[in-house]
């Protein structure tokens, strides 16, 4: 009886939905992700960008790091990722020197999740730029030179761009995910750190799909 009654339920059910009828999305602009406007440009060349706005200082940007990782690793050839660090103020911005510093020197890929570690996982305290440097001279640079690097034309370039950059995209709060120059999302708009992933997959598709002649 009870298996008759789901059949007849399931046939109603068909006959409600209009013909051609679609779930709806489970990620819906405005709610889920918004839309930058203006757009902003990429500096990608034809690949579709995606950034994560972060500070080594924020919890949530240490705790969505493994999902970001695992992801990269497998990321479709198209599309170029890097972390974009913040420089709000004195203390992200230094942070955000230091980040530009260790890739300046070649030391980034060696150094970006230790950090990170040793912020959330071994407490260490980082007053200043200066401590920081002290820190990366286990990556086999001097002190004075990743002071120098952090305090180069390149580096304050990198800076400026961060500070001019990040309001442009609408972030308010980090870590935020800014896909193409075009949308931006974050854990708690996404629903977790499993769906910013889901969600980055969905909107490099549509990307995708619009670069495509004729789209």
């Amino acid at each position: 009886m009870r298996a008759a009654l789901i059949t007849l339920f399931a046939f109603a059910l068909a006959f409600a939905l209009p013909a051609g009828a679609q779930q709806p999305e489970k990620f819906q602009q405005g709610r889920h992700y918004m839309a930058i406007d203006p757009a902003q440009p990429t500096s990608s060349g034809s690949k579709i960008e995606v950034l994560t706005v972060f500070m080594y200082t924020c919890p949530h940007c240490y705790d969505l790091e493994p999902y970001l990782n695992k992801w990269k690793a497998s990321k479709p050839a198209d599309v170029a990722y890097a972390p974009f660090p913040a420089a709000w103020d004195p203390v992200s911005e230094a942070f955000a020197r230091a980040y530009y510093a260790a890739e300046t020197l070649g030391i980034l890929e060696a150094s970006h999740d230790k950090l990170f570690a040793a912020i959330h996982k071994e407490r260490k305290p980082f007053r200043s730029l200066d401590d920081l440097a002290q820190w990366y001279t286990q990556f086999g640079v001097t002190k004075e030179a990743f002071l120098s690097a952090a305090q180069s034309f390149a580096v304050n370039t990198k800076i400026n761009r961060s500070k001019t950059m990040v309001p442009r995209w609408g972030v308010a709060g980090t870590p935020s995910v800014i896909v193409n120059g075009k949308w931006r999302l974050d854990v708690g708009s996404a629903g977790g750190q499993q769906n910013v992933i889901e969600l980055i997959d969905m909107l490099v598709a549509r990307e995708r799909a619009a670069a495509k002649p004729g789209a």
